[in-house]
């Protein structure tokens, strides 16, 4: 079917009163977090519940994507009132449907929590916690397809470009390269075969933006996709995820099956002459992958090995065709930038970082979830208000931004704001969103040996500086941490990160040794004690003996 504005229109009206029409609705957390702790029986409890009371009409219940506090799981929220309640049960569900009308359940609201929810500002979750992920109807109801119909119908290929420009956009999954610099690139590129790849291969340790945007509101990353296919003169686009993600990987396939059947993605979309189909390939976990060259690599049925550029994607992609990467993240900010346009989104954050960004809170921190807050928010304002201190009052140590390409931040720094210039100041990175807090109990040698172990053991080998030297690198570092260092070992280690990050062929090599930069530079004093003193500071490393050192 060929889908017109009068039936997304339609969709949305009838969505709308549907949802509407009832005086409650719960929303239940269907995400991968709150799933783990059993919130799909929470559902199905509310269910049937509501059926035996005959209330279907009083009360509507809605499995919908990440509500963000994944510590909280499993997580809900009541409307018209807002009422958020954590660690819900089986057992609880009579107890909320009594409360309906009345005060909320008070040993179960997440009143210590609100902060959480309050200091955010949402454009790439905006709809997650709102609509069902499995219910295109639902996305429609919330302004979904609009904007590639605002495209298609009300705008030129260049047109779609220069609001994206005039955003301020940069690419979400790390690089933070000018978004519509790439598009133009792309776009400018002399061939009647282009692609469009979504990279959600999502490696980092600790990091889970990409798969809960996919799990929690997929269609706004296929519309984004298809925007930019439009934007480029693109037909196809690939959706790179990682098999590790199954949700996603479910609810991505429904999603487009479900944008196939109504016309909004395949042949003549919106009444136009543009088509666009989008196909999902799986990752096998290799986080070399998330590289532009070593994803095509893969999607192309070869090893995922990184190869030198130039020529870059835009020019010589998929197949040696012009091909267009940007991850979820990025995808997920098109819609909204073609609906209210660019100005809108360059008047938020920075004014060289741009928008917003999601990032994923985890380790040390009350409050571990989801959160998205404008360019240029503080550090200590996320760590301290969004995610609520340190659990125990511990002290604050460090926050790792990045993933294992990225660097650790000390507590001299917690009030700089969080944007692209000000984390490359203090030697670290922004990353594709992974922030990971760590206490006085967290060893700074043994985080360093923990990420280069990660790159060493995911380095595709190809080249001899990222294959030998993270190996020499972790090697020396649980040396240290194990007490059988030598004063000498710092220096190399300072020689061998200066060797990997500038003679590596690809971004995973060069960026290997940030963790090590960064604490070698702002906790030199811990590697002393490891050295001098046969003594972890924080008491996370175990002293071996000399004789079991050998």
């Amino acid at each position: 079917m060929t889908l017109t504005i009068e039936d997304l229109q339609n969709i949305a009206k009838i969505e709308r009163d549907r949802q509407e029409g009832t005086t409650y609705q719960i929303n239940v957390c269907v995400a991968a977090g709150c799933l783990s702790c059993q919130s799909g029986l929470v559902k199905e409890a509310f269910d049937t519940e509501i059926s035996r009371r005959g209330l279907e009409n009083w009360c509507l219940v809605k499995g919908v994507g990440c509500l963000g506090l994944c510590a909280a799981g499993p997580l809900i929220q009541v409307q018209p009132q807002g009422t958020y309640y954590q660690g819900v049960t089986v057992n609880d569900v009579s107890e909320i449907l009594d409360s309906l009308g009345g005060s909320p359940v008070a040993r179960l609201e997440c009143s210590q929590h609100q902060a959480f929810f309050q200091c955010q500002q949402k454009i790439v979750l905006e709809n997650c916690g709102k609509i069902d992920p499995e219910r295109i109807e639902d996305y429609i109801a919330e302004d979904g397809y609009l904007g590639l119909f605002t495209a298609l119908r009300q705008m030129t290929p260049g047109e779609v470009i220069e609001q994206v420009t005039k955003s301020g956009l940069r690419g979400r999954g790390g690089a933070g390269f000018p978004t519509g610099l790439k598009w133009t690139a792309v776009s400018k590129a002399v061939n009647n075969t282009k692609f469009i790849v979504c990279n959600a291969d999502e490696g980092d340790p600790g990091a889970f933006m990409d798969r809960s945007v996919l799990e929690s509101d997929p269609h706004r990353v296929i519309e984004g996709m298809a925007i930019a296919g439009y934007a480029v003169g693109a037909s196809h686009g690939f959706i790179y995820v990682r098999a590790e993600y199954p949700l996603a990987v479910k609810r991505v396939h429904t999603a487009i099956a479900q944008a196939e059947r109504l016309g909004v993605l395949g042949n003549n979309i919106f009444n136009t002459r543009f088509e666009f189909n989008i196909e999902v390939r799986l990752g096998a976990g290799a986080f070399v992958c998330g590289e532009e060259t070593a994803l095509i690599a893969s999607i192309e049925g070869r090893h995922g090995r990184p190869r030198p550029r130039p020529p870059f994607p835009a020019e010589f992609g998929l197949w040696g065709f012009p091909t267009l990467i940007n991850n979820v993240e990025t995808f997920a900010n098109i819609a909204p930038i073609i609906r209210r346009g660019g100005e809108w989104f360059a008047g938020i954050g920075t004014e060289k970082s741009k928008g917003t960004k999601v990032f994923a809170l985890a380790g040390r921190v009350n409050n571990t979830g989801l959160i998205e807050v404008p360019m240029g928010t503080r550090l200590r304002d996320i760590v301290f208000e969004i995610g609520g201190g340190i659990p125990g009052d511990k002290r604050f140590k460090a926050v790792q931004t990045g993933g294992p390409s990225g660097g650790c931040i000390p507590e001299e720094h917690l009030d700089m704001p969080v944007d692209y210039e000000s984390l490359a100041a203090v030697g670290s990175i922004m990353g594709s969103g992974g922030m990971i807090i760590m206490d006085e109990t967290s060893c700074m040698v043994d985080v360093a040996q923990f990420f280069m172990e990660f790159c060493m053991s995911e380095s595709c080998g190809k080249c001899v500086p990222c294959r030998v030297g993270t190996t020499q690198i972790y090697h020396l570092l649980h040396k240290i941490s194990g007490g059988q260092g030598k004063p000498s070992d710092i220096e190399t280690l300072g020689e061998l990160c200066d060797l990997l990050k500038n003679t590596s062929l690809c971004g995973l090599g060069q960026t290997a040794p940030n963790p090590v930069i960064s604490t070698l530079k702002y906790f030199k004093d811990e590697y002393k004690a490891h050295i001098r003193d046969k003594n972890c500071p924080a008491g996370a490393c175990r002293m071996q003996a000399p004789e079991e050192a050998l």
